[in-house]
């Protein structure tokens, strides 16, 4: 029963990846481009290894990532005042329609997929992944001082 929670956690994982791909797509955005928007609005002023790692690609993936996106005039990179040999990461001001067409995106794509849960079964679902999340950053901590 256990292992069985696991395989429907990561096919969900993997059928809701290829979903938000397909949302996305249809703004002009690759994936990796959306996560990025993302997460420069959600988590402003970080440096590009930042990124990098929150979206889990290597740093050299994220600069090609930013130069395209520099070149459409999304986003633009500033000095880092805490190290020079970074760059900050930022949006641009024609970036901010984009972002929102994506966030309505996403919030469409999520009261779609949680279609007929109550209130209380988001809070409780939310709960649940937010324990599942501890735990696993734990596992993982655990791991890389074992290891």
């Amino acid at each position: 029963m256990i292992h069985e929670l696991g395989y429907r956690l990561a096919d969900n994982s993997r059928l809701l990846r290829r979903l938000f791909d397909d949302r996305v797509r249809s703004l002009g955005l690759t994936a990796a481009q959306a996560r990025l928007l993302l997460s420069l609005h959600r988590e402003p002023g970080k440096n590009q290894a930042f990124y990098a790692e929150k979206l889990e690609i290597e740093p050299i993936t994220l600069t090609r990532i930013v130069d395209r996106m520099e070149d459409a005039g999304w986003v633009e990179r500033k000095p880092d005042p805490s190290d020079r040999r970074a760059r900050m990461v930022q949006l641009t001001t024609k970036s901010h329609n984009i972002v929102s067409q994506l966030r309505d995106k996403v919030e469409n794509m999520f009261e779609e997929v949680l279609d007929g849960f109550s209130e209380d079964d988001r809070r409780s679902l939310g709960s649940l992944l937010d324990r599942i999340g501890s735990n696993l950053y734990a596992a993982r901590d655990m791991e890389l001082t074992n290891g």
